[in-house]
């Protein structure tokens, strides 16, 4: 027993942070990797080991005994036996069923029965006879899955996959086009797969990165950048090629995303939020490789054009013109052999891509975010189709390194207006977060911390419309939402830039790939319920390295159900370090003296 450590480690899986222990800092980078923050309060985080936070470690190899070594090096009490049993058990569990190469097969052409036609199949392999009589017995097994004998494939490239004598003897075979499905269907039942299938080269192109970009500045690769890329591309042999990365925003993830491009040099699609996210990787391209705009296609709802390296909407990808009709657009995916597939912002993956995703299994693929967290529970979609997470940074390392800003986060209480407090109270819990969040009184707010920042460049930004339009008013600048014009919208970012306009207001079309790198400040309003990944790419924001301290204030209507949904916000951000002061105001006058005078500290 050592009081000194910061860690409890209880037997339901709960772990328990002393944020106040001397170790506690080095003990929360510790847990990232393999347990998920749950709460943030004052004194204790409390943190959750999960089957799909352990297979992610694994996948980066991150072993279970490293994660027991954790909990044994930072645990004030005895670590439970039944903890470590589960987590060997667990962990172990990733890698027990293997996807390997089969040999392809001629079967008579449906259409024309004297002729053949080639037929590709995949192995699922496990040393295991329990887990192999489990997936023969279920639903999945009789559905996709035939009990077959293992034969050798003939392709050389193929052999490079190791199999053993003992998974030989326990072999399934599936159709190539089940390969997503599979992986998918098996993570349900708590068998994730390893995908050792080599990934099939798509159509060379010659892509490197510049030493100086085009506009005549050093390019040098930062460790991390170079780490995160070469964790995607390994040796290039089976079960590499495919993964996510998990840095802040502000840290380079499109320089990740090139620096894959430049090791595997290979036609490239390229799926991101916006059109203003497509035209700032274009850029991007332009300026750090060898690329020039008529190698770059731009597949959006203005232009729909296809080349060696092509960059697309998630948007446009997922339009179809009847409710329930096909998604024309999804031919893009097909239209080129395509070598490597970047899906940006990936923890905004949509459903109807999910499923494409499933489909193109053979092709290199990597996702990027600043967060794997989804309030929907679909990490493990991401995990099973596009990847598990292969690398990740903390959030403070980075911000020590000076590779991203410093940032203070700021939580300012204000009352609700006596004027809404009947109809908040009589109200659904829908009604009642939108007459917080529109808080009458918060306008004021705004302003006083507009006025009070003469020297930051500041981005508003909310959820509702109507309460943007009012703010863009007041203040006298200019409103980015969804409904703003593709060339007004690009106008406007390009005018914050340069410093024409220091004030912006933006809706929720702002949380992503954007990159507006001397916003030094930020006003949330309000927010999408208690989204975490939304709380952390807000802050991303401001993140871009600058010499002043970043600022990130979050107005919050007291007593009400936005303090709730505020605080599961701010958990992502708890775990990787950050710290929220919490400022209570009756007026908008008080603000300026609360910001100087005492505050209370919440989170770590």
């Amino acid at each position: 027993m050592d009081y000194s450590n910061p860690l409890i480690v209880q037997s339901d899986r709960t772990l328990l942070l002393d944020v106040h222990a001397p170790r506690a800092a080095d003990c929360r980078n510790a847990l990232i990797p393999f347990a998920e923050l749950e709460r943030s309060p004052e004194h204790l985080h409390t943190y959750r080991l999960t089957p799909l936070s352990l297979w992610n470690a694994n996948a980066a190899g991150f072993s279970p005994d490293d994660a027991v070594k954790v909990l044994h090096d930072f645990a004030r009490y005895d670590v439970p036996q039944s903890v470590e049993m589960w987590i060997k058990e667990t962990a172990g569990r990733f890698g027990k069923l293997r996807l390997v190469p089969a040999p392809w097969i001629e079967i008579p052409d449906p259409k024309n029965p004297s002729e053949k036609i080639k037929e590709e199949y995949l192995y699922l392999v496990t040393e295991s006879i329990p887990v192999f009589k489990e997936i023969a017995a279920s639903l999945i097994g009789r559905k996709y899955l035939t009990v077959c004998e293992y034969v050798e494939p003939q392709d050389d490239f193929m052999k490079q996959t190791v199999v053993t004598e003992d998974e030989k003897s326990h072999c399934f075979r599936l159709n190539l086009t089940d390969r997503g499905t599979i992986k998918q269907e098996l993570l349900r039942m708590g068998w994730p797969v390893k995908d050792d299938v080599p990934m099939i080269d798509g159509e060379p192109l010659e892509i490197n990165l510049r030493q100086k970009t085009l506009s005549g500045r050093d390019f040098v690769l930062r460790q991390y950048q170079k780490e995160a890329a070469q964790a995607i591309v390994g040796d290039k042999g089976p079960g590499t090629g495919f993964g996510t990365i998990v840095l802040p925003c502000g840290a380079g993830k499109t320089i990740v995303g090139m620096t894959v491009m430049d090791l595997l040099k290979t036609s490239t699609l390229i799926v991101t939020t916006n059109i203003s996210a497509v035209h700032q990787w274009i850029d991007e391209l332009v300026d750090k490789t060898n690329l020039t705009r008529d190698d770059i296609a731009e597949y959006t709802g203005e232009n729909k054009t296809i080349k060696p390296v092509t960059v697309a909407t998630y948007q446009i990808l997922t339009w179809r013109p009847e409710k329930d009709g096909p998604y024309p657009h999804f031919s893009l995916f097909r239209k080129r052999n395509w070598g490597l597939i970047v899906y940006d912002e990936v923890h905004t993956l949509p459903a109807p891509v999910f499923r494409v995703a499933a489909e193109i299994q053979a092709i290199r693929r990597v996702g990027l975010t600043a967060t794997l967290v989804r309030e929907d529970g679909c990490e493990g979609h991401v995990f099973s189709l596009v990847g598990p997470k292969r690398y990740d940074v903390p959030w403070k390392d980075l911000e020590s390194s000076g590779f991203i800003a410093t940032a203070e986060c700021i939580e300012v209480r204000i009352d609700l207006g006596e004027e809404k407090e009947i109809e908040y109270a009589v109200s659904d819990l829908r009604k009642k977060h939108r007459i917080a969040s529109e808080n009458p009184k918060k306008p004021e707010f705004v302003k006083t911390l507009v006025e009070k920042s003469p020297n930051d460049k500041i981005l508003v930004i909310g959820q509702y419309l109507s309460q943007l339009d009012e703010l863009s008013k007041m203040l006298g600048c200019p409103i980015i939402t969804g409904k703003t014009p593709n060339e007004e919208r690009d106008k406007i970012y390009a005018d914050f830039r340069s410093g024409a306009i220091r004030v912006l207001v933006v809706s929720k079309v702002a949380n992503f790939a954007i990159d507006l790198p001397d916003a030094s400040m930020a006003i949330q309003v309000s927010g999408t319920f208690g989204s975490r990944q939304e709380e952390a790419q807000r802050l991303g924001r401001i993140l871009r390295p600058k010499e002043r301290k970043s600022r990130f204030f979050t107005l919050i209507t007291r007593n009400t159900v936005e303090e709730e949904f505020g605080s599961n916000r701010q958990k992502f951000l708890a775990e990787q370090g950050y710290q929220y002061r919490l400022i209570r105001c009756r007026e908008a006058s008080e603000l300026s003296e609360q910001l100087d005078g005492e505050v209370c500290a919440i989170g770590n």
